[in-house]
């Protein structure tokens, strides 16, 4: 499913950063995450097999939330991320040929940036929400005065260091969403451990969003 309409379903804006799933992980792991109702999965392409872990979680969960990968750095792996069933494309940077080649398949995506002028680079590369990575070490500052500047519709999504108890920050400052790494999942945990995660991160997302 893409992020469009999963977003205005009122699904949670916020990514589950899966990084170093193991494909014989990833059912159960998935399985925790939607339960808990995150519905935005990303698998990180350092992680080991993961076009196998995204085809698996694409066939379990796909019809019901946005399953992609995370760190996409060339357009061939954009390639094989349509291959494995995914429909999102997340990159720690801004670079034209990957946004271009998700698009191209159809596929949402979302670059990585810290400046205006990497902001700017990917809106006129086609993107529509951005990354902004690394968000702990710029700040929430950071977030609001480049706020400022990109488009209104430019969604900002920061990613890097978020976790329940910062997530109301960096909505309040103007983020559109966030991605959660190591604060959800690290390889091995348990997915009763991943689903209370999951469930802390949704009941502060609840509580930020408000009535």
């Amino acid at each position: 499913m893409h992020l469009d309409a999963l977003l205005n379903a009122g699904a949670p804006p916020i990514v589950a950063i899966l990084r170093g799933l193991a494909p014989q992980e990833a059912e159960a792991v998935g399985g925790a995450l939607v339960g808990a109702g995150i519905r935005i999965i990303e698998v990180p392409l350092n992680s080991p097999e993961p076009f196998q872990s995204i085809s698996i979680l694409a066939k379990a969960y796909g019809e019901a939330c946005a399953i992609g990968a995370g760190t996409v750095l060339a357009p061939q792996a954009v390639d094989a991320v349509a291959a494995a069933g995914g429909r999102l494309v997340v990159a720690p940077n801004a670079d034209p040929a990957v946004i271009a080649r998700a698009l191209e398949r159809g596929l949402d995506v979302m670059p990585g940036v810290m400046t205006p002028s990497e902001a700017f680079l990917a809106l006129s590369a086609g993107a529509r929400r951005l990354k902004l990575f690394p968000a702990a070490s710029l700040g929430v500052a950071h977030l609001k005065a480049l706020g400022d500047v990109v488009p209104e519709d430019a969604g900002l999504w920061a990613v890097g260091g978020t976790n329940a108890g910062n997530l109301g920050e960096w909505l309040a400052a103007g983020a559109a969403g966030v991605g959660v790494g190591g604060a959800l999942f690290r390889p091995g945990d348990a997915p009763s451990l991943v689903a209370e995660r999951a469930r802390a991160l949704v009941a502060a997302w609840k509580i930020a969003a408000g009535p």
